[in-house]
């Protein structure tokens, strides 16, 4: 019955058209500004959360029960959506730590027969969805390969943590820059050897996901022309699913 919720929710988000009306992120940019902090753990530069502050002073909570109770039919086209979605998707994620913390990795809440991923996350619009829910049945679906750089499984070598939330009107822009930031970061999303170029494993993960955009070589050097031609491309950045927290 859940996948059949989701596949209905999806698809009606897409055609819906009602007059726009995207939830009031004010709460969620106030978890972002108060909580999200640049700087390095394991000799890699990311965005860093911090969990603890988060647990104490109950925003965060504030946050999901609002997204857990929007209702769906309000949202209006593509951006709207996926605005949505990736807030969503990263609000759970943020909650998953903080309601287990203090933790080393989001993936000690899970183990092999039962990934974290698949565990029951929140809920919105009144069903328990987990995050593999949101990320592969509704996200992914929706053919935009740089979502890959903006959603954020609460680690180390995930693509950073945005400093602000997704909107319909910027998502754009949004996703481009955070395509450009993670391609930049030469500790977990591509750097250049003598002889070839290594990127991030999420891009050997999601390979077909980038096939509309060319394939993943066409897609990176869209951001990145100063790649030499002819480098073989391997993605073998070492993953470190240590979790993003600032202590």
């Amino acid at each position: 019955m859940k996948n059949l919720f989701l596949k209905i929710t999806a698809a009606m988000l897409l055609v819906n058209n009602v007059y726009a009306t995207e939830p009031d992120w004010a709460d969620y940019a106030n978890v972002l500004s108060s909580s999200v902090t640049q700087g390095e753990k394991h000799g890699t530069p990311l965005a860093l959360v911090d969990y603890e502050a988060l647990k104490k002073n109950g925003l965060l909570e504030k946050v999901y029960q609002q997204v857990s109770k929007y209702p769906l039919e309000k949202l209006n086209g593509r951006g709207e959506v996926l605005a949505f979605y990736i807030n969503t998707y990263n609000i759970l994620a943020i909650k998953t730590v903080v309601d287990h913390w203090p933790l080393d990795s989001i993936k000690d809440m899970g183990n092999i027969f039962s990934p974290v991923w698949g565990k029951d996350a929140g809920m919105i619009a009144g069903k328990v969805v987990s995050l593999d829910d949101i990320e592969h049945k509704i996200i992914r679906p929706m053919g935009e390969p740089r979502v890959h750089m903006a959603v954020v499984c609460a680690s180390v070598s995930c693509p950073d943590l945005r400093n602000e939330p997704y909107t319909a009107a910027k998502i754009n822009k949004q996703l481009d820059d955070q395509v450009n930031t993670f391609l930049h970061n030469d500790k977990k999303g591509l750097s250049i050897t003598k002889d070839s170029i290594v990127i991030s494993k999420i891009f050997k993960w999601f390979k077909q996901d980038f096939k509309k955009s060319g394939g993943v070589d066409v897609f990176i050097r869209q951001y990145r022309k100063d790649l030499p031609a002819g480098y073989e491309i391997n993605a073998d950045i070492n993953y470190d699913w240590s979790v993003n927290a600032l202590h």
